[in-house]
């Protein structure tokens, strides 16, 4: 009683007591490695769209019309994520966030090594890229129960002092996706010639996630559930309806929540597509140097997530997500200036310097978010919001950026580029501080 008395005058709460290093540091490599794992699933569709996708699916098409239906197959994951965040989000706040995970895991990594083995159009017809197309929703339905499951399973453990440090490992495993994805496509393309990559290699990145899943799952079959989570499910309160719970309770937060990260997204598929074809089609880089810059691209981001989570620990997250907002503005007049020089070196800067921004972006982005909800729904609140703003600043803007630049110019795009960055500053001035709040059940009824 005198202990518990002396926890309370002291301003602190059980999560406040740090887990053994050994304990965080397995569930911090469980958040990592999983996101690494569906996300590289993820970059390893786009590239093969962009290279190989619209040739041995759409080749009935024509090249012109084969790329864009290859693409096309991209951006079914954003519409399937939203879905698949309210459904295992259901089941990670009713189950747990451990056993949602493993299955989030499987799905994700089952989809990408049959897309590995599918035949192609030349043998059985309009069937394959139907095939496809249902394999990438699984992807999608996967992926949207992924990121809030990782980010809630480490932060509902983590230190409420070292929350940012720690939450910020699954954005450092979809970083570090973009770096891994990349490099196994090097290699692979480095070892064979265009017939043989185009006939076979392709696969081999696809194949080689199975491994990448064997290794995900022996980690998160090894760690604990989230206690935050355990404590909810002894004293009963587990929510039946978690996403109508949370559109009852905190609709004003979820709308701020699903516009903040907009502009990271938004920076991010800029970059990856328009920025890409950009570099490929007008400056005409060879297929080695773009790999190579997409390598880099990875690591930058990683750097970024990494020195803004640790600054919001000291700070608070509306400051340092503001203040990365703000930036990003700026540059969202100066991104395609510089871009449009047409050289190497103003190219590796324009992608370079908008990577670090989203970097700075979603650094607090996972702590944040762990933050602002309640217990009884959290998982289904953060899974919704995140892949929301996935849609509007990731399948929005890279999608209308080229009929916009050709008819209005790339100032017109720039501005509205800028646009989604003021609107996501003027929700964190709405929206209120979560640093070192505590993420259990008691601290809400106190509310």
């Amino acid at each position: 009683m005198e202990s518990q008395q002396t926890t309370a005058l002291s301003g602190t709460t059980s999560e406040d007591v740090a887990k053994p290093d050994k304990d965080m540091k397995r569930i911090g490599a469980a958040g990592f490695t999983g996101t690494l794992i569906e996300f590289y699933d993820l970059q390893i569709y786009t590239t093969a769209a962009a290279l190989v996708f619209a040739h041995v699916f759409f080749p009935q098409l024509g090249k012109a019309a084969g790329t864009v239906a290859a693409f096309g197959t991209v951006g079914v994951v954003f519409v399937a994520r939203p879905f698949g965040s309210i459904l295992f989000g259901h089941f990670g706040d009713r189950l747990g966030r451990k056993r949602t995970l493993v299955v989030t895991l499987l799905m994700m990594g089952l989809a990408t090594f049959l897309t590995g083995l599918l035949p192609t159009s030349d043998r059985i017809g309009i069937l394959a890229p139907i095939l496809l197309v249902a394999l990438r929703v699984l992807q999608g339905i996967a992926a949207g129960g992924e990121f809030a499951g990782a980010a809630l399973l480490i932060a509902e453990n983590a230190p409420s002092h070292a929350r940012g440090k720690w939450s910020v490992l699954p954005n450092l495993g979809g970083a570090a996706s973009n770096s891994i994805a990349a490099l196994t496509f090097l290699v692979t393309s480095m070892t064979m010639d265009d017939h043989s990559f185009r006939t076979w290699g392709w696969r081999i990145p696809f194949l080689f996630s199975s491994v990448l899943m064997i290794i995900g799952l022996y980690i998160r079959l090894n760690i604990r559930e989230s206690s935050v989570f355990t404590s909810e499910d002894r004293r009963g309160s587990i929510s039946r309806a978690p996403f109508f719970d949370a559109l009852k309770t905190q609709p004003r937060d979820i709308l701020l929540a699903c516009l903040i990260p907009v502009p990271a997204f938004s920076i991010l598929y800029l970059v990856l597509t328009y920025a890409v074809s950009y570099g490929v089609t007008q400056i005409q880089f060879q297929y080695s140097q773009v790999l190579w810059l997409s390598v880099a691209n990875g690591v930058i981001l990683g750097l970024g997530t990494l020195v803004t989570s640790r600054i919001s620990d000291r700070f608070g997250r509306r400051p340092v997500l503001i203040f990365s907002s703000s930036l990003a503005f700026i540059w969202a007049f100066v991104l395609f200036p510089v871009l449009y020089i047409g050289t190497m070196s103003s190219y590796a800067i324009a992608v370079f310097v908008s990577m670090l921004l989203v970097g700075f972006i979603t650094g607090p982005v996972a702590a944040f978010l762990s933050e602002l909800f309640n217990t009884r729904y959290r998982y289904t609140a953060v899974g919704f919001c995140y892949n929301i703003s996935g849609i509007i600043g990731g399948g929005i803007p890279p999608l209308i950026a080229g009929s916009i630049i050709s008819t209005y110019g790339t100032s017109a795009f720039g501005k509205l580029l800028a646009a989604t960055c003021f609107v996501s500053i003027c929700c964190c001035l709405a929206v209120r501080e979560t640093r070192s709040r505590a993420l259990n059940s008691d601290w809400e009824r106190q509310q």
